[in-house]
């Protein structure tokens, strides 16, 4: 974890920190010697996280799909802080629904958590950076979803972490003139609540619920995030560029299959400059 000298001692702070992979990079970022802020909207999950971290971590409570909410918890802390250096957006939630069958609730909650959560968060705190000494890094998760779908539905969630990459995308294009770096990291199916998000449902969205716990089989029998972490500090360390974790054999042939489709459609409209 030594490949993070640059960012020893200085602020990192995660979204979605509760659990998950946000809890693991939480837990990463502190082991590289950096000061964590632990973001979640659950109040108990945050603080539990910071607890386990220790070392000056500091806990916030957020909802992410709520400007103003991550506006009042940047203010909080600027006021403790002389700038942050790394940012993670992370939070996310996950929903079965399909477009077409979604309730106006469900598609408001995954789309302004997933989507505008992430704008939401970039907006709030990357003004934060701009008082940091030495490199900066914003980190985005997305979904090896938003790289290729696979054979199963492209659902809400799915659909919806598209969108994370094209914020991801262009929160890259306007980052790099300021001099931040970026990841944009694509997991794939890993050991993580996200199949009962809905535990974490605002109070707008219809409050807290809980997802049937059969459901939870296939995340609970894969991998802890716990293997990315040095995939992405060895990015985070080279300045930026994707990690895209996959968990399933047959997304690089599905990528392949994609992006020759997406060729395929070319069609040349350039003017004859000559």
């Amino acid at each position: 974890m030594d490949r993070l000298e640059s960012f020893k001692g200085r602020l990192a702070l995660v979204t979605g920190a509760g659990d998950g992979i946000g809890r693991m990079l939480a837990h990463t970022f502190a082991a590289c010697g950096m000061r964590v802020a632990v973001l979640d909207i659950r109040e108990d999950a945050a603080r539990s996280v910071a607890a386990e971290i220790g070392d000056g971590a500091i806990a916030l409570v957020a909802d992410v799909s709520e400007r103003n909410s991550l506006v009042a918890a940047a203010d909080r802390l600027k006021a403790e802080t002389q700038g942050l250096a790394l940012l993670w957006i992370n939070a996310g939630v996950g929903a079965g629904s399909s477009l077409l069958d979604g309730s106006p609730r469900a598609v408001e909650w995954v789309y302004g958590v997933n989507v505008l959560g992430a704008i939401w968060t970039a907006q709030s705190f990357v003004p934060l950076m701009t008082d940091a000494n030495g490199p900066r890094h914003v980190g985005i998760t997305a979904s090896s979803a938003a790289i290729v779908s696979p054979a199963a539905p492209l659902t809400l969630y799915a659909a919806s972490k598209h969108a994370t990459l094209g914020v991801a995308e262009a929160l890259r294009e306007e980052l790099t003139p300021r001099g931040i770096g970026t990841t944009i990291l694509c997991p794939g199916l890993l050991n993580t609540n996200i199949w009962d998000a809905a535990r974490a449902r605002p109070q707008r969205f219809g409050g807290e619920r809980r997802a049937d716990a059969a459901n939870a089989g296939r995340w609970h029998a894969a991998q802890s995030p716990d293997v990315m972490a040095d995939a992405i500090i060895a990015r985070i360390a080279a300045g930026g560029g994707y990690v895209v974790a996959y968990t399933q054999r047959d997304t690089p042939p599905a990528f392949a299959e994609r992006t020759a489709a997406i060729r395929a459609g070319f069609v040349d409209l350039c003017s004859d400059e000559s």
